[in-house]
């Protein structure tokens, strides 16, 4: 006969092991009561053991035992046209074998507990719960409701917590529970995202299937210090004349681009991306360049056309677009570019090069404006909450360049600002100013003009990116961005008098051709290589005497020729980074060549 201790055991644990003892809801049995005994049925009683369930059947009939297993007790179903009959247990060779095997058996149970620690909504509206409990939760820690939304507790008050929904609070109501996950908010990396179209937190909207990473990293992690920081050295092109010319961008910089709606802004960070093909077809891991680019507050349809558009060029394969809409809600707005630089980090601590674009965070700031207002916190200037400037500049500084200790990677961020009427002065404008490292500032009224890119050549600074000029640019456009500035200048008071000097008539002949020269199309970014050699002819004054309406013809036409017969001297500026004398010499004669054949 089993010990009283392990028939108490079995007796805790068997309605609890599920499958040990089945009961069905459709069985015909009432379970009454269970216990250990001797077999008082069967003939050979000595030595059996049996589990003794009374059970009725529909007939009326009584069953006094089921047949006993080793490691179980089944309950047969019957019906009314076959009551049950009884049926003898057997012997065996003494009660150790039961007691070890079931000690075994008991032992193993699984009594273990999930514990989570849950709230429930007090308020919902505007995007925003309120929730009471979660006394443990950690600021920007994710929260899952009821209704399976994910949202971030911002909010921590003595009575409750403030929570961001991501998503539309609709399926959220009052009353509901919400469960801590124990998480930070963070996204999947790796280079499995190359290609995709990703939201705000790191889910695949292209409809290309799941992303396949397994790497994840959190979204709000602290910028790089001093010790692993380098200086910027290496080159960033973006292909446009303009700006690898004048202000020219280094690996790790921060280049703000500001300026009205419809100038042009979204337009270069574009072509930026379309210009890293020819860096990244290669197999040289240090001269690829990875883009993310973050879209936020923009139209969906706008997203669209910027894919097709890197599709149709060969870039996407190299290119992550995270993008959190106008349609989608403020606290997704807000994350979209801490998501993104977390996506560019990955390739920077692990020794590659990466470009980020944020386009733009003007609609950033507002969205955390709107978020924080409805959060109670306290508003400040243009109603902007006290952090907003903290907002940019924890995002920003995450863009370096690191040391070789460090696996000498660099993350080079383009920030978008949008201006009202031009004006720089104002709050978000001033606080991405300072943070960044120089700003591109580009102007309506020279767009108009047709101008374009419509770059104001005297408020444009580059503040580290001469270091990382190439050598070849630098000999070449050293003198070109103060020519500009004066003929800026001068053509301002040019209009109000007709007496001008011969070298007061020389720099405005020389500026207008030079702006003509920066001309350049859209998707259409040119190698170093190929600019030097254009703006060469500028700059030594070999285009003085052509008709300013002539010099694009002029461009196009120069180009063909040099790539078709002079592809050496290309090579030759290429591999060395600078002008020899030779080339230089060569190129003159080139130039000289080529102008006494131009119609």
């Amino acid at each position: 006969m089993l010990s009283v201790r392990v028939a108490a055991a079995l007796a805790r644990t068997l309605p609890r092991r599920a499958g040990f003892v089945s009961i069905p809801n459709s069985s015909l049995f009432q379970f009454v009561s269970m216990s250990l005994m001797k077999c008082r049925v069967c003939p050979r009683g000595n030595g059996g053991v049996v589990l003794r369930v009374r059970r009725l059947c529909t007939g009326g009939h009584r069953a006094l035992h089921s047949t006993r297993s080793p490691l179980s007790t089944r309950l047969f179903s019957t019906d009314s046209n076959n009551p049950p009959s009884r049926q003898y247990c057997t012997d065996i060779n003494g009660t150790a074998e039961v007691s070890s095997i079931l000690e075994e058996k008991i032992l193993g149970a699984d009594t273990s507990a999930d514990l989570e620690e849950t709230g429930r909504v007090l308020s919902i509206g505007d995007g925003i719960a309120r929730v009471y409990g979660l006394r443990n939760v950690q600021a920007e820690e994710m929260v899952e409701f009821s209704s399976g939304l994910k949202g971030m507790s911002l909010n921590l008050e003595p009575d409750n917590v403030g929570v961001v929904v991501f998503g539309n609070d609709k399926l959220i109501k009052e009353g509901d529970i919400v469960k801590r996950t124990g998480a930070i908010v963070d996204v999947p990396v790796g280079v499995e995202l190359l290609g995709r179209v990703v939201d705000a937190l790191g889910n695949a909207i292209d409809g290309k299937g799941p992303l396949g990473s397994s790497i994840r990293r959190r979204v709000g992690l602290k910028a790089p210090g001093i010790i692993p920081r380098i200086s910027v050295r290496e080159p960033m092109q973006t292909g446009i004349k303009a700006v690898d010319s004048l202000v020219p961008i280094g690996r790790g910089q921060r280049e703000l681009i500001i300026g009205d709606r419809q100038t042009g802004k979204t337009a270069i960070a574009i072509d930026t991306i379309i210009n890293q093909k020819r860096f990244n077809e290669g197999t040289d891991e240090k001269k690829k360049l990875y883009c993310i680019y973050v879209a936020i507050g923009q139209k969906r349809s706008t997203v669209a056309q910027l894919v097709k558009r890197l599709t149709d060029a060969d870039a996407m394969k190299y290119t992550i677009v995270v993008s959190a809409t106008a349609s989608d809600a403020a606290p997704l707005q807000y994350l979209a570019p801490y998501s993104g630089c977390s996506m560019g980090e990955y390739f920077r601590d692990n020794g590659k090069h990466a470009l980020i674009i944020y386009d733009d965070l003007s609609k950033q700031a507002v969205a955390y404006r709107q978020m924080s207002l409805l959060l109670r916190r306290p508003p400040g200037r243009e109603a902007y909450p006290g952090d907003v400037f903290y907002l940019h500049s924890r995002l920003l500084e995450r863009a370096a360049k690191m040391n070789d200790n460090f696996g000498g990677g660099s993350l080079t961020a383009l920030p978008v600002i949008e201006t009202q009427a031009g004006d720089v002065s104002a709050y978000i404008p001033t606080n991405v100013i300072s943070i960044t490292d120089g700003q591109i500032f580009l102007e309506t009224e020279l767009f108009y003009k047709g101008i374009r890119p419509a770059i104001n050549v005297g408020l444009s600074v580059s503040r580290v990116g001469s270091a990382a000029q190439t050598k070849a640019m630098k000999q070449v456009a050293g003198t070109m961005k103060l020519e500009l500035a004066q003929y800026r200048e001068v053509a301002a008071f040019a209009q109000f008098g007709s007496d001008l000097d011969a070298a007061t008539q020389q720099l405005l002949n020389r500026g207008v051709r030079l702006t003509e020269l920066l001309k350049q199309g859209q998707y259409c970014p040119m190698a170093i290589e190929e600019q030097v050699t254009v703006i060469y002819a500028g700059v030594r004054g070999h285009l003085d005497k052509m008709e300013p309406s002539k010099i694009t013809k002029f461009e196009k036409a120069f180009l063909q020729h040099v790539l078709s017969q002079h592809q050496d001297l290309l090579s030759a500026i290429r591999t060395d980074g600078h002008i020899s004398e030779a080339s230089d010499a060569k190129l003159k004669q080139i130039v000289l060549n080529f102008l006494s054949s131009f119609e």
